[in-house]
Order: C-alpha cells, then structure tokens, then sequence
C-alpha cells in the first residue's frame, strides 16, 4: 500500500466509522499531506523518532504555531497508530513527542452593552435578508450555537422553539445536545419564518437561506455579521464564534454555573469551558478596578 493510499483508507474509515465531520477530515488530509511532504523517499515504516521531532522543527521554523501543532502531531500520531494495529510498522514514532508550547489566547467576547447594539432592530436595505440575519444572530447569542450547527438546522426546529423553547442541535462528534432558545430569538425566529417563502426555493428544508434559495454558507453568515456590525459601528471584528463566546461569557457572569455553561456549549470536556472563568475574572477585575476606591494608584 502506498503512503497516500494508506492515507485514504484511514481518512475513509474515519469518515465511515467515527462519523467525523467533513471539516475535520479535511484538515486530517492537510495535515498529513505535511507529513508525506516531509518523508520524502523515506518509507513510513523507515520513520523514527528523530524524524518526526525534525519535521515538527521545521513546521514550527515555517511559523506554525503550538496549537496547530499539536493538532498536526495528533494526526501523524493516530495515523501511525492505525498503521500499526495493521502491521505495517513496528511502533509508532510520535510517542513522546510534544509541541512546542504557544501563549494562551483568550476568545474575544463582546460586552452586554456591544451585545445589545449589534441585536437592535435597524432599517436593512433587504428587510427579508435582514430579518434572517437578526434570527440568525439571535440564535447564535441565545443559545451559544457554532456556526455549523447554525447553518445546518431545518424548518422542523421551529415546532420545539415556539412549543418547548428549545432545539436538538447535533454538534462535534454527532453528539445531540438540547439548548435553550431565549424570548428575544424565539420573536426573531418568528418573524424570519413569516417571510422565509420569499427567499427560500420550493421545497427547501434548511431554516436559513441565501439569496438564491438554498441553504445558507457559513462564510455567507460571517459576512452578514462583519456587515452588521459595521453598520452599527462596532470598534471589533465580529465573527460568529464571539457571539458563542458572548454566550458563554455572560451567562457565567450571571450564574457562576460552569457545568451548565458546558452542557450548553456542548464541549466534552470542562476543561475546554473553564476558559470562560478567565473572561468571566476579567470582567470582575475591571469592575474591582473602576468601583474599588483604593483600586487605583492616586
């Protein structure tokens, strides 16, 4: 088998058996295109240690940071893994292997007030478009969604938001998680769903559509977003993401339950929403700093 067909075979049994997202496997391939880059005539079952701790020197030399890295090794590693439990090596030379560390960045979030000015009804040159987009946004907000949850919900979810208030959403992994939908998007929804028919074709089921009908493309949404908070004059960037880490951020703030917080985002590990507890200091830092009378130096 070659290098690459070997390759496909992995990328094929992740797709089929884990049912890992299209995004997800297409990264997988970048990151393992490095590798055979990197290998050049050297066969796979050849690679040693010393060789992977080479390409992850020169990967990092090329200005690929420790996150990415470590998504990289993490490639090369369950991809040399499965060559193994086939036999085609003998053992799996990433082990031990760790990138370099990067700096922590936290995720940007948009204060309450900012919040509340991006989702303030305003004049749009396209009211149809425009109210999709305050849906849109509403839902992003209420209820802490990616963009590709987002983008890939039915007309069916509209039943459960007017009836329960609430939606299924399938996230990372296939894995279900029921969410919240807030009174503010719950009218949004509403209002978008009474004038969906002019812009969606005949029997399209996606609850969200571009202007030719169809589902709506993820880059479509960031550029409605960007738009809109340029209008609304925003000093920030606006991408979907801040507004899931706006989400996170203020209902922290509000109720300290980090638990729920991660049951909401839907990450499988706490860990991954504990970040929110470093927004949620730096929010208590800046009211300490402005109310505290001996907070600053006179």
């Amino acid at each position: 088998m070659t290098p690459a067909a070997a390759v496909d075979a992995w990328l094929a049994e992740l797709s089929d058996q884990r049912r890992l997202s299209p995004h997800t496997i297409s990264n997988y391939r970048r990151d393992l295109g490095k590798l055979l880059a990197a290998t050049g005539e050297t066969p796979l079952a050849g690679l040693l240690v010393h060789h992977i701790r080479r390409f992850v020197a020169q990967l990092h030399g090329q200005g690929l940071g420790g996150r990415s890295l470590a998504r990289t090794l993490s490639a090369w590693r369950g991809f040399f893994g499965w060559l193994g439990e086939r036999g085609l090596i003998k053992a799996n030379p990433c082990d031990g292997i760790r990138p370099p560390k990067s700096p922590r960045m936290l995720p940007k979030a948009l204060s309450v007030d900012e919040t509340a000015r991006l989702l303030a009804p305003f004049e749009d040159d396209d009211p149809v478009q425009g109210a999709r987009d305050l849906a849109m946004f509403e839902l992003f907000y209420s209820s802490g969604l990616r963009l590709a949850e987002l983008v890939s919900l039915d007309c069916e979810v509209l039943d459960s938001v007017a009836h329960e208030g609430e939606i299924r959403v399938l996230g990372k992994r296939s894995k279900l998680r029921l969410v919240p939908v807030g009174s503010k998007a719950r009218e949004a929804l509403a209002a978008w769903a009474a004038l969906r028919e002019q812009l969606a074709k005949p029997g399209e089921k996606a609850l969200f559509v571009g202007q030719r009908g169809g589902r709506i493309s993820p880059r479509l949404v960031e550029s409605r977003l960007a738009r809109r908070a340029v209008l609304l004059g925003l000093p920030a960037h606006v991408h979907p993401h801040m507004l899931r880490h706006s989400f996170a951020s203020h209902v922290l703030q509000s109720s300290g339950d980090l638990r729920a917080v991660q049951e909401m985002l839907g990450h499988a590990s706490i860990a991954s929403t504990q970040v929110y507890t470093h927004l949620d200091f730096q929010h208590l830092a800046k009211v300490y700093d402005s109310a505290h009378p001996r907070a600053k130096a006179k």
